[in-house]
Parts: C-alpha cells; structure tokens; sequence
C-alpha cells in the first residue's frame, strides 16, 4: 500500500506547551514545522494551569502578552499553604524584574489554543490534529522522520529533526529507548470539580494535615480540585467508597461541606500517577525530547508547563541559526540538553526535598511545619527566594530571534 509521505524542516510530536511554543517560535523565522497532536483538539481536564512570570516575559517579549491576558484568568501575587489551619505565606512576586509580577491562572487549553493559533499565522507552521505518532523513520543510526496515522490512514513525515515534545508517556523516547533515571515520587492526585459561588475566594493554594493534602485553583464557576494521596492508594481508596473519599475532602477543606455531593461516580475523579523522572540522555542523531518526554515533574509549585516551555524557547536559540544556515549536526542537539539539564536537576531536587519533607510525612499523618516554612512565616523577605525559584525557575530563557516569517493575511 502506498503510503503518503509529508517533508518538512522540523517535526514536532506532540502539541503540549513545549511542542507549541517551539513551532511557533521556530515558524516565526520561517523555518516549515508540522506539529502532530495525537488528539482532535486541546481539551484535555485536570491539566496544570499554572502560567508563570517567567512564561509570561517570553509572550511579553514576543509582544503577545496584552492579547493573551485578554483571555478570561486569575491572578496570585503571593502564594499561602494552609498547613494544620496555620495559613503560612511561601512565595512573593512582588519583587521580579519581570513586566507580570504574578500566576496567572487559566485552562491550559486556553493556553495551548492560544499559541496555536498565532502559529497559524504564519505559513511555514502547520498543526495535525487527531495526528498519531507511532514510529520514527531511520537511515542507519539517524532518525529522519516519523511514522504516524490519522484515524486509520497512515503517513510519513520525512524531515531535518524530530522533536519528541509528547509528555510523560513519549512515544518518541519509548522508540528511542534512551536511558531513564527514575526519582520517585511518594503521591498520586486524583483531579476533580466542585462548584464555586460568585465572588468566593480562597487565601491559600494548598491545604496540608495529617493524613491530607489538597489544592484548589479558582476557575470561574468551578474550583478544580487536586487531592494527593499516597502512591498507588487509589484502588483501595475507592473499596472505601465515595461517602468515605467525600468526608476526606470536607475534613481538609470544610468551606466545600455544601457541595461535596456534586461528587456521585468515580467517573468524575481522574487519576494522574506522579513520576519524576530524567533522561539520561535526550536525543540522538536526528532527534531531541523535550518538555515533559525528556523530563517528567512533580506537581509540585505547578513549575512543569513553564520548564517545558523554557526548554522549547531554549530549543529554538540553538535550533534557528542551525536551520538558518543549514548547518544542523548533533552538536546543536548536545548544547540544548546542556543548556537545560542544570535546570531541570535544581528544580527535580527541590520537588524531592518537598516530597521528602511535606508531602511524604503529611500522607503518613505525621505533619508538622517543616523549618523552611517557620523561617518564610518569621521573615518576609526569604519569601522572595521561593518567589523567584516558582516564578522564573533556576534558569529563565527569552527568545533570541526577531520575527522573519510572513504572517498569512
């Protein structure tokens, strides 16, 4: 059977906010990008919503930022755990050299929408939707291209790179079989709504006692709610049953008394098994993971969307001379791990460190105020370090490339 065969400069399995925000960056030079997203648009629940300053100064200096803050979000300036009914402040943003001094809060959907259709906007960026990646391409020991389908149509993408930017359960890196090193992670979260009254606001993200944890984000008329619970628990908490899961939920957060019942069928809770992981190795001739395909996170201070999009803009420094000048090797490939692994390793080890020192204890029911957070409640301006560490991460990267690409009219 013959199989239709696509060619490009660059394909990009996975439309995540690493995927989209490299085609856009990379498509704004001209460089031709198809993008393959395995599903037929972005509206996938209970995905991190957490867009911080470090992510809006890249839309800022891509003069994009007054537009996409025109899209319905929430903002914190400051960021409180409530922790045994102590409200204890963590993180201050007031004192970024960044234009955005606060979260902003918004689906990621919205957000992922939003970059794909400024990507659009250029002709050398197109997208796949509903486009699954299930192989890469060789010529020897170099990948040129990738193997996908559409429905039950298959196709080919032959191309320069492969940039495998498809999340924790990476097709690309399964293919590549590039060495992992497993961190571990003591928790699970399992996702759900609740409804929110009309001006009801919450002071502290996250709500922490013994045996409990939970976070809530304000979205609208609904809180989306993360309950943590001990790795691989929830099979047994669902033996316990829901009017058990239901009194856990009033017990942590008791404002949520009056509309727990919203909660009828397990159905309406999702399960998002925790890793974090690292690969040792993130790519191979022909072919670069990023995001969370080279590096799974924690939730933890909501950082993986905006690490991901970092190591895209990163990415895409190194990547547009390379295109440019037609002078691609594996080098470019080698500088952009070593750009990003020292990132990755400081942020991973602080996940682990709160781990070790809240999550894991707080699940076990032996919580109390680990010291770090008695000396942010003590002096106000420590909470500047956890600011920036949230804000902008170990390592902030800004585009480096002005605009060359026609914008379609």
């Amino acid at each position: 059977m013959d199989v239709n065969t696509i060619k490009t400069q660059c394909c990009i399995v996975g439309g995540g906010p690493a995927g989209m925000m490299l085609g856009l960056l990379l498509a704004r030079v001209g460089i031709h990008i198809t993008v393959l997203e395995k599903w037929p648009d972005f509206f996938r629940d209970f995905r991190g919503d957490t867009i911080h300053p470090s992510t809006l100064q890249i839309l800022h200096t891509l003069e994009l930022l007054e537009k996409f803050l025109a899209l319905p979000h929430n903002e914190m300036r400051n960021i409180s755990v409530t922790i045994c009914g102590e409200q204890i402040p963590v993180a201050d943003f007031s004192h970024l050299n960044v234009y955005c001094k606060f979260i902003a809060f918004l689906p990621q959907w919205d957000f992922l929408n939003f970059l794909a259709e400024e990507a659009k906007k250029y002709p050398t960026f197109s997208v796949m939707m509903g486009a699954e990646a299930i192989d890469l391409i060789r010529d020897n020991e170099k990948i040129i291209g990738v193997r996908a389908k559409k429905g039950d149509e298959p196709f080919d993408i032959t191309c320069d790179l492969v940039v495998g930017a498809d999340g924790r359960h990476s097709v690309v890196r399964e293919k590549l079989q590039l060495p992992l090193k497993t961190l571990g992670a003591p928790m699970d979260v399992l996702w759900f709504r609740l409804s929110r009254y009309e001006n009801e606001a919450i002071h502290s993200l996250g709500r922490i006692d013994a045996g409990k944890m939970m976070v809530m984000i304000e979205r609208g008329d609904y809180f989306q709610c993360a309950f943590v619970v001990p790795k691989d628990d929830f099979e047994k908490i669902k033996s316990e049953g829901l009017d058990q899961f239901r009194k856990k939920i009033v017990d942590i957060a008791p404002m949520l008394k009056d509309r727990v019942h919203a909660l009828t069928s397990w159905d309406q809770i999702k399960l998002l098994v925790v890793t974090v992981d690292c690969l040792k190795k993130w790519y191979q001739p022909g072919v670069i993971c990023i995001g969370d395909a080279a590096h799974a996170m924690s939730p933890i201070a909501g950082v993986g969307i905006n690490l991901a999009v970092q190591d895209a803009v990163a990415a895409a420094n190194i990547l547009i001379p390379a295109f440019l000048n037609y002078a691609l090797s594996i080098d470019d490939l080698s500088k952009i791990q070593k750009r990003r692994l020292l990132p990755t390793y400081i942020t991973q080890r602080v996940q682990l460190f709160m781990q070790n020192h809240l999550v894991s204890p707080a699940l076990q029911g032996k919580i109390s105020v680990p010291w770090p957070f008695k000396l942010l409640q003590k002096f106000p301006f420590l909470r500047r370090i956890p600011g920036r560490m949230i804000g902008m991460g170990a390592r902030p990267e800004l585009p480096q490339h002005k605009l060359r690409g026609n914008v379609c009219q």
